[in-house]
């Protein structure tokens, strides 16, 4: 066993204890970037102006009407910007563009006195278009021939091959919607500046090191010269990753103008129309099987609808293709990947980051194909699980396989599924206009960034005089809990009381460079960090300690606040005592600790190696039950056993499922984004710009039974306390809800009917899905 993932007695991690800043929330103390607004004296506000156009050249911007508003102090445009006009890491996304490439694009920014003198600037700013042609569908889009960035090939075995001797061939087409992050808090960034030209800024970002190295080369500025600190997200999911630098570097770029304090603060309708989603994606697809129902090849073409810009669409694209097998073994294997350029957001990371986009390909197509071979859903599913010294399409091994074994077995045992099978039968046998259907999914997901060089992280550990600790890291707070973790691991590590350990805002002067809390990684990465740094500080302590016991340092044991030797009845040192003598033996009490990733590689090119730390494993059952007339569905059960290693803290961690289990169902049956195809005025419009025409999962469709069980004996070697990651893996244990929704339309037909069932599967969606069985049932086909 690692020394990363070994732990000691009476550690702190692993503990089932609640989130850090959970008081803070339910009471509404907890202090968010824009909360900071109102203990900052003579700040102004920003408001942007915003494109009526899908796709329009901007012939004239005239701004001098807004200096006629009262209250209006500066209106920010490209001849503003002293550095490289750009907030994009792709460098295709002006800050101030010259041509608007999507309805409601950032054409320039209005700062005002207060937030109302600067949105009526903003309304006196005439800006004069050229309208040009449009792409708003990926349709459109594939038929024009319109692609960014760099097109990827995956392939493995002989794949003519196995589909010229395969007895079974289906193919289909599929294209299925994206997801509006609609985090709680949108996006915020508050900057100043000091007397000596030092731009602080306060982000609402998951990722601070690149917020600052944007507003750096926007500012035309070295680094250093920035500062950014994120206090806490109220929610992120991956849509704070690259969308709040353009946001931070409006702020800082008008502090730096104005010498005072800028605040900017979308508010809900401008988040949603100005910032990225997640990708939807179309896919064409052929697969073959054997005469058992074995999966033999499988070959498709999927295209990322990436929007105006890149973004991170490239990596969200390879992620998509690395995770097409899901849980199951395909020994040929042929995928195209292409990403679609239309006049849409600039679509981003959402949690999985293409995993599940890529997952649910394959899951669509087991769950139309299976009928066709005669074979129950759950069967098809598991007798293509992957096996011990199975390897994916890309050439890595799938270590513990067996856990996926071991997983839907228990679901089935605590699930009590084959029972519950039986009630349905009954039950869907009896009812003519309701049905009932079980569907069980499960979920292989690999953790690491794509890109080797991100798989980095450092921290700052202090212990003080008094032997108070205080911790620092590159990691950001969403709500996910990781600051909860990285406490517990500190306080283990050193082998002192959680009380003892405090933990400072994640702010880019005290740990430079990191990578963006994103890819599931942030307790691996940062925790390793953390340990790298206390274990210098212990190791040092270790030697004080070991001088005054009169024994050997690594006979030392710190273990709650308490230092002794091996043996239980020699003489002990408080902690408090140890951190003291080590002061006055001029011992230094901080360390900055590292972490890399070891074992990775990756060729981006060929699409072949090993580019993941360790695969999470997940199965989930859902049962639903679906109504004839409406098409309207309630959630009644559902079984979830997942795979987090041994817990670093298992309240955290199942929060996480769960949260990630409903947002995906909402990605899945709920959340329909619709922007204006039509080729009126409005064309290109998001149309569903609010919860009033976005629909989100509420607690009317939570599931009526939730259980959500640990995998036990599933410790991770190689990882921090032998734990694995949960922020993203969970969020595809979704697909049981969506297959339980299609085998329930299956219901109102035929023996062996093949529903096509629409993404999201709104009440719609499911009616037509069940109308088009219904109809084959009355009519004998």
């Amino acid at each position: 066993m690692s020394s990363l993932s070994l732990r000691p007695e009476n550690a702190v991690v692993g503990l089932p204890l609640p989130h850090e800043s959970a008081a803070l929330h339910v009471t509404g103390e907890a202090l968010y970037t824009d909360d900071l607004v109102f203990r900052t004296r003579n700040v102004l506000h920003a408001w942007p102006v915003q494109s009526p156009h899908a796709h329009a050249r901007i012939v004239e911007l005239r701004v001098k009407p807004a200096y006629d508003v009262p209250g209006v102090v500066r209106v920010l445009t490209a001849e503003d910007v002293p550095g490289i006009n750009d907030a994009g890491v792709k460098h295709d996304e002006p800050l101030f563009p010259s041509e608007a490439m999507f309805h409601g694009h950032a054409i320039c920014w209005v700062l005002g006195e207060t937030l109302e003198a600067a949105r009526l600037g903003a309304l006196a700013v005439e800006v004069e278009y050229e309208e040009l042609p449009s792409l708003v569908s990926v349709r459109e889009a594939i038929a024009a021939g319109n692609f960014q960035g760099i097109g990827r090939h995956l392939e493995s075995g002989d794949v003519e091959a196995a589909f010229a001797t395969a007895p079974h061939v289906f193919e289909g087409e599929f294209e299925f919607a994206g997801q509006e992050h609609f985090y709680l808090e949108t996006n915020a960034a508050l900057a100043l500046i000091d007397e000596g030209g030092q731009i602080f800024v306060q982000s609402s970002t998951q990722h601070p090191s690149e917020t600052q190295e944007i507003i750096a080369h926007v500012l035309g500025v070295a680094s250093h010269a920035v500062t950014v600190q994120c206090l806490r997200m109220g929610g992120g999911f991956g849509g704070k990753e690259m969308q709040p630098h353009g946001f931070a570097a409006i702020a800082a770029l008008g502090a730096t103008l104005t010498g005072r304090p800028v605040r900017l603060r979308l508010n809900r309708t401008q988040d949603v129309t100005m910032t990225g989603k997640r990708h939807g994606f179309h896919s064409d697809w052929r697969v073959a099987f054997d005469d058992e129902g074995h999966l033999l090849a499988l070959e498709a073409t999927l295209t990322a609808d990436g929007g105006w810009s890149l973004d991170l669409s490239e990596p969200v694209l390879a992620r998509a293709m690395c995770h097409i097998d899901n849980s199951y073994s395909i020994p040929n294997v042929r995928v195209d990947g292409r990403i679609a350029k239309t006049n849409k957001t600039s679509q981003t990371a959402f949690r999985g980051f293409g995993g599940p986009q890529g997952m649910l390909v394959i899951e669509d197509l087991l769950g139309r194909c299976a009928p066709l071979l005669g074979y129950d859903a759950m069967e098809l599913r598991r007798r293509n699980l992957y096996q011990p010294l199975d390897s994916t399409p890309y050439g890595m091994p799938v270590r513990h396989a067996e856990r996926l074994e071991a997983c839907w077995s228990e679901v089935i045992e605590n699930g009590e599924i084959a029972r519950r099978q039986a009630e349905i039968s009954q039950f869907n046998a009896a009812s003519e206009h309701t049905k009932r259907a079980v569907a069980m999914t499960p979920v292989k997901f690999g953790i690491s960034f794509n890109l080797t060089a991100f798989n980095q992280a450092g921290a700052l550990v202090h212990v003080y005089k008094d032997g108070s600790v205080l911790i620092n890291h590159g990691g950001t707070e969403m709500g996910q809990g990781l600051h909860t973790k990285m406490l517990q691991v500190a306080a283990t590590t050193l082998g002192v009381p959680l009380a003892r350990v405090r933990l400072a805002p994640t702010r880019t002067d005290k740990v430079p460079n990191t990578s963006a809390t994103a890819a599931s990684s942030g307790a691996d990465l940062n925790g390793a960090a953390i340990k790298n740094a206390c274990d210098q500080i212990r190791e040092r302590l270790e030697q004080v300690a070991g001088g005054k016991l009169g024994i050997g340092a690594h006979d030392v044991r710190f273990v709650d606040g308490t230092v002794r030797g091996l043996t239980f009845d020699g003489e002990t040192l408080t902690w408090e005592e140890v951190v003291h003598a080590a002061y006055f033996q001029r011992v230094q009490l901080w360390a900055a600790g590292f972490y890399r990733t070891e074992g990775l590689h990756w060729d981006a090119n060929a699409m072949r190696g090993e580019p993941f730390k360790y695969f999470a494993y997940g199965v989930a059952a859902a049962e639903v039950e679906v109504d004839g007339f409406t098409g309207a569905y309630t959630l009644r059960q559902v079984d979830i056993v997942h795979d987090v290693g041994d817990s670093l803290s298992p309240l955290i961690d199942i929060g996480q499922i769960e949260g990630g289990f409903v947002q995906g169902a909402g990605w899945l049956t709920l959340e329909d984004l619709r922007w204006d195809e039509s080729d009126g005025p409005n064309r290109g419009r998001l149309a569903t710009q609010a919860a009033s025409t976005y629909k989100l999962p509420s607690f009317s469709e939570m599931p009526e039974v939730f259980n959500v069980r640990l995998l036990e004996k599933a410790h991770e070697d190689g990882a921090i306390y032998g734990s694995k990651a949960v922020g993203e893996p969970p969020l595809m244990l979704a697909f049981s809800v969506r297959e339980a929704l299609r085998q329930a339309a299956a219901a109102f037909g035929p023996a062996g009917t093949s529903v096509d069932l629409g993404c999201p599967a709104t009440p719609e969606a499911v009616f037509w899905a069940l109308e088009k069985a219904r109809c084959a049932r009355l009519s004998g086909v």
